[in-house]
């Protein structure tokens, strides 16, 4: 009768149990409208964005997907944040268990063989015993509640910090892979102009051996192969380093990398959507983690003000114990006992309230990281826009300036050949148009690492 009644109020203590600590609610955002640095033309703004496109639909070349999926599976950064959310799921597995009661179990068996004295004769006794404990802490307050509410809250921090880390991922490896193709189109620009201007210096040779030309003119001619040359050992060792360093970001030991289209051949730059400012809070990876972490943060002050609160403990033991064996589960060997405690604080010297204190604290600083990190976010949407809108402008006129450089080139030449003017005008124009095409191949890189750029800030490249 007496254990009914305690089944009972145990039973109403855990429906009517409490929690302490403030709910958690999104702190006060400052979304804009819309993102500066889009198009005057882009029109109005959509739900669709550049960021909710899979990376292989944004970037379109065979051997970069491929390069890729290779990264995904075996990069170290990937697997070492996989790891954490194992740990973080296990961290809220044990978290969770402190809500339920602890059961142990245990058995002895004790022979003891007492000598001989004046007094007493010898004699051997023996005890025997099985039992089931049990203690078990009520959260009544909700201490453990809110802490398994902080702990699920990191798990999702964490796998979001996975997610970010697949996302940075994959803009390094389209942004590696494209500036080794820039590197092989400087090579192939620099292979053509040294062909180019050897065959220049042989011209000039025959015309200083036939007396038109004079040696100051095949020794300026000499310079220009003399420079060409030099820019090919250099591209060599930066396209072999660059290789090491994707291979790195593959998990794997240097070596070559297979290449698709050349730069120049690639499909075109698809066109940018940016979506409405008010979805990237829940597109980007790390704003969710932010928050999240935030959520674990409010949790921890009802934690914290749960101490303020006596802890109520049951304690239950049952079992057997008997002298002999075959007579320990019969007879009057059973045994059984069963208890409550309550512990109050009283005086702790301020530790409780400091705690509470810190926990807001702790809160406070999670909400401005929060904030902060929304409105970094934000900055680096409008930069990737007007970064990648001035640079395809500045692409397009360094067509025309490397077309205009060409074609000064093939004049200069007529000139010289005509004997109008003198050969430091050759010298200049092809200088020009090799600075030209150089600047070219690096605004066209420039523009791809743009759209990179502005897919990673837009929170693209972690959907799989």
């Amino acid at each position: 009768m007496i254990r009914q009644r305690l089944l009972i109020v145990i039973a109403l203590l855990l429906l009517t149990g409490c929690s302490f600590g403030p709910k958690y609610k999104r702190p006060p955002i400052a979304v804009p409208d819309a993102y500066r640095g889009l198009a005057p033309d882009a029109g109005p703004q959509g739900a669709l964005s550049l960021g909710d496109e899979k990376w292989w639909e944004v970037f379109h070349d065979s051997r970069l997907q491929e390069l890729i999926r290779e990264a995904l599976i075996n990069n170290y950064d990937v697997r070492i944040a996989a790891t954490r959310v194992l740990q973080a799921q296990a961290q809220l597995g044990i978290t969770r268990a402190d809500q339920f009661p602890t059961i142990t179990g245990g058995a002895a068996a004790v022979d003891l063989q007492n000598p001989q004295t004046k007094l007493i004769p010898s004699f051997v006794t023996s005890a025997n015993q099985v039992n089931l404990s049990l203690f078990w802490e009520l959260d009544f307050w909700g201490k453990y509640r809110k802490a398994t509410e902080a702990a699920r809250a990191n798990l999702l921090a964490t796998d979001w910090g996975r997610k970010a880390v697949i996302s940075t991922l994959v803009s390094n490896v389209a942004t590696a892979y494209f500036q080794l193709l820039e590197l092989d189109l400087e090579m192939e620009i620099s292979r053509q102009t040294l062909a180019s201007r050897k065959e220049s210096l042989s011209l000039v040779e025959i015309r200083s051996n036939g007396g038109t030309s004079s040696m100051l003119e095949v020794r300026q001619s000499q310079q220009l192969v003399y420079a060409a040359a030099s820019e090919i050992p250099d591209l060599e060792r930066r396209i072999e380093q660059q290789e090491n360093f994707i291979n790195i970001l593959l998990g794997k030991n240097p070596a070559p990398v297979p290449r698709g289209k050349p730069l120049l051949e690639a499909q075109g730059l698809p066109v940018v959507p940016a979506g409405l400012p008010s979805s990237l809070l829940e597109r980007r990876p790390d704003l969710q983690s932010a928050e999240q972490q935030l959520v674990a943060a409010n949790a921890q002050i009802g934690v914290a003000k749960a101490a303020y609160f006596p802890q109520i403990t049951l304690t239950a033991t049952g079992g057997f114990q008997s002298s002999a064996l075959t007579s320990l589960f019969t007879g009057p060997a059973g045994l059984w006992s069963f208890g409550g405690q309550l512990v109050q604080p009283i005086f702790t010297g301020g530790r409780i309230k400091s705690g509470v204190r810190l926990a807001e604290a702790q809160d406070q600083q999670a909400v401005f990281f929060y904030q902060q990190s929304i409105q970094e976010a934000f900055r680096e949407v409008s930069d990737s826009l007007v970064g990648y809108r001035k640079l395809q402008e500045f692409r397009q006129q360094q067509e025309l300036l490397t077309a205009a450089a060409q074609d000064t080139i093939r004049l200069a030449d007529i000139r010289y050949q005509g004997g109008v003017t003198s050969y430091l005008e050759v010298l200049d124009s092809d200088t020009r148009y090799f600075n030209a095409a150089i600047g070219l191949a690096q605004a066209e890189l420039n523009e791809r690492l743009a759209l990179v750029q502005l897919y990673n800030a837009l929170g693209g490249g972690w959907q799989q």
